[in-house]
């Protein structure tokens, strides 16, 4: 019943409805959009594989992120941009896989993933945050004469960046395969979980139709969460790094739940750090290369907060993601660590 919301969103935008409206009503739509796109996954995920499952939804989970981001690049809303950046890193190693570990820990005492996909993820995302840090760092050292070498360096470390993405997924997929097999589960004793099979063709028709819906859904958040927030007197950061990175991994959220409280923990993990490396390592580069094209010249220049919340983040996760095992305590930290960078934002520029 709640995908009624698609419909009055679609009501909404053409009859001019407030901010407010807008953003509530679209939020509301992208719960049943995003579960959907879970369902479709997790059909996908057992005809080709955990790995390549898991890669195809944070795909198409990101896809709205980065259509939104080039939107608001064109825009020239830079700042924002960038924090849904971080904000989509943050989200997904705190947030997501802290609710998902939280949700399978409270069904199943102790969880298990493979270690060899885990540990890939982290470095690569221990590899985004020191080439994030880089530009910042060139600033705070050569001062407001290097602004012309950050936007240059940030593409040259895009390309870069690009480049490991894609030996990443080669690795993956193709030479180290054995090493991305999942771990043996217990078979899941809740069937009413489960849902009746798809078809490869259904389920993949599902998802496209899923992801133009939440690409719809998300854009028209985009046009109304600015005001929305300012009436609410949000800040352009906070909305960034908090409340757009909330929304576009909403599929994220709902599916990595999903398949943790079905004890497939190696598939939630996988989709949270498949798109959090994509995000980083994919996503944000082809946003830096497209301001260029806009004549929107982005950089990696963070600020001193956005920085500090990544590396904590990445601290964190990888050491809770190294032992292979996971439980609703550890699950209940990461998401300590996301309340206390959300306030952190919260009071900053206030």
């Amino acid at each position: 019943m709640l995908l009624i919301a698609v419909v009055l969103t679609a009501i909404a935008d053409f009859l001019h409805w407030s901010p407010t409206w807008i953003t509530i009503i679209a939020a509301v739509g992208i719960v049943p959009v995003a579960r959907l796109m879970g369902e479709s996954t997790e059909h996908i995920s057992a005809k080709v594989g955990p790995a390549a499952g898991a890669l195809m939804n944070a795909t198409f989970g990101n896809a709205a992120e980065l259509i939104i981001a080039i939107f608001a690049l064109k825009a020239g809303l830079i700042d924002v941009v960038k924090a849904s950046i971080t904000g989509s890193i943050i989200g997904n190693v705190l947030l997501v896989l802290g609710a998902a570990m939280l949700a399978g820990g409270i069904q199943y005492k102790e969880q298990h993933f493979n270690k060899h996909l885990a540990s890939g993820a982290v470095t690569s995302l221990a590899l985004v945050s020191f080439s994030l840090m880089m530009p910042a760092a060139l600033t705070y050292a050569a001062g407001s004469q290097s602004t012309t070498d950050a936007t240059r360096m940030s593409l040259a470390i895009a390309i870069v960046l690009m480049l490991m993405y894609f030996l990443n997924l080669f690795y993956q997929l193709k030479t180290h395969v054995h090493l991305m097999q999942p771990v043996e589960e217990e078979v899941d004793s809740h069937p009413g979980l489960m849902v009746a099979g798809w078809s490869l063709k259904k389920s993949i028709l599902m998802l496209l139709l899923a992801t133009a819906a939440v690409v719809f859904l998300s854009e028209n958040l985009v046009g109304s969460i600015e005001q929305a927030a300012k009436t609410a007197g949000l800040t352009p950061v906070f909305v960034g790094v908090i409340l757009l990175a909330i929304i576009g991994n909403a599929a994220e959220n709902s599916t990595a739940i999903l398949m943790a409280r079905k004890n497939k923990m190696d598939l939630s993990l996988n989709i949270v750090l498949s798109s959090s490396t994509q995000i980083a390592m994919f996503v944000a580069p082809i946003i830096v290369i497209a301001g260029f094209l806009f004549g929107q010249p982005m950089d990696f220049r963070f600020s001193l907060p956005e920085i500090i919340a990544v590396f904590a983040s990445m601290f964190l996760m990888s050491l809770i993601v190294n032992d292979g095992t996971s439980t609703w305590e550890e699950g209940a930290k990461l998401l300590g660590l996301y309340t206390v960078i959300a306030i952190t934002f919260f009071f900053i520029h206030r």
